[in-house]
């Protein structure tokens, strides 16, 4: 593969290539605003699940990276990673023993996770060994994902950790991407300042999640006292959909490229302006939105499993699409190697999955 040119016929389509330029602009640009801003990054594993993508964002400074369940933490730590910080609450059984055998194993990895009921700490306090489980308190809001509902409920919890052996205190987490206003992420913010100043640890964790709003984070939490761990992830490959639109990089300077992109023939033209394309659900994300033509006059009719309806004039069987794609963390799994490409989609390196 390395070395080809993805249309000189060596390579099979449909076929989804990862643009080598645009994935090391992403990575350099999140990496600076983190640190303009006094703030690091735990970028979002789940996105991509990819040494080599882990690789080049650990290589850029990031703290960590982000996980959404013991299983991506297992592959993640299979990459050599120091640092995981599991967004969730963990409560698998199978996943604690592995996670408590490994802290136990190796006394500089770092492991925290979230906690949001007594029920959740006792279950980590069960499977802890010599070493306990490091956890952060999670507030949440009305309507969001897990989550203490108040500041005062998420104060009992603290003190209900740390009164509980095999459990320590590290801090405070939120996720603040499903609020729909700038007004709703500030008055959530401070929320969680307040909770950090009520925990009064000695050096404490502020986690959010980042990818649509951290410019509204990065502005209103620049003087908590706190170690703030963005958990963006999407940002790393951007989209030309659901994130293009999104980007705070819509209301500040600077911008992200998308990088992933899919390649298709045409199979079928069986009535006029109409095409069949060999890319289907299988190949792209379609839930956050249809895949984007990358050619003028080409619409998207509905996506099956392994084909796309398109109208269009003028296309013939045989011919080559172009799409760009809308939301990145349903992208990567439907791939186990994509071709890392230059500009002129010449490959010169891979990314391999690990879903």
């Amino acid at each position: 593969m390395l070395g080809q040119q993805v249309f000189a016929g060596g390579l099979e389509l449909p076929l989804m290539v990862v643009h080598r330029d645009a994935l090391e602009h992403n990575i350099a640009t999140m990496a600076a605003f983190v640190r303009d801003h006094g703030m690091e990054l735990a970028p979002h594993a789940k996105t991509h699940m990819s040494a080599e993508i882990a690789a080049l964002q650990l290589e850029a400074g990031a703290w960590g990276l982000t996980v959404a369940t013991p299983r991506q933490a297992r592959v993640v730590r299979g990459f050599g990673v120091g640092r995981i910080l599991v967004a969730n609450q963990l409560v698998d059984p199978a996943g604690l023993d592995w996670a408590a055998g490994e802290l136990e194993r190796d006394p500089a990895f770092e492991l925290l996770s979230f906690v949001d009921s007594e029920a959740g700490v006792d279950i980590l306090a069960r499977h802890a060994m010599s070493r306990p489980f490091r956890v952060l308190v999670e507030l949440g809001h009305e309507g969001g994902r897990a989550g203490c509902r108040s500041l005062e409920q998420l104060l009992s919890l603290v003190s209900y950790v740390q009164g509980v052996p095999g459990v320590e205190l590290a801090g405070v987490a939120g996720y603040e991407g499903a609020l729909k206003t700038a007004d709703d992420v500030r008055k959530y913010l401070y929320l969680l300042q307040e909770a950090v100043e009520y925990v009064r640890l000695k050096n404490p964790i502020l986690t959010v999640g980042g990818s649509q709003w951290f410019d509204v984070i990065g502005r209103e939490l620049v003087t908590t006292q706190a170690r703030i761990l963005l958990r963006s992830g999407a940002y790393v490959t951007h989209d030309d959909g659901y994130y293009r639109e999104r980007t705070p990089f819509n209301r500040i300077d600077g911008e992200l490229r998308p990088a992933l992109e899919v390649w298709a023939h045409v199979l079928s033209t069986p009535e006029p302006g109409l095409a069949i394309v060999g890319m289907g659900k299988r190949d792209a994300p379609y839930d956050e939105g249809l895949p984007i033509p990358r050619r003028d006059g080409v619409t998207i009719v509905k996506m099956q499993d392994q084909q796309t309806v398109v109208r269009a004039d003028g296309l013939k069987p045989g011919d080559l699409l172009a799409f760009g794609i809308s939301h990145p963390c349903t992208a990567f799994d439907k791939w186990r190697v994509l071709p890392l490409v230059d500009q002129d989609y010449r490959v010169v390196g891979q990314i391999t999955t690990n879903f």
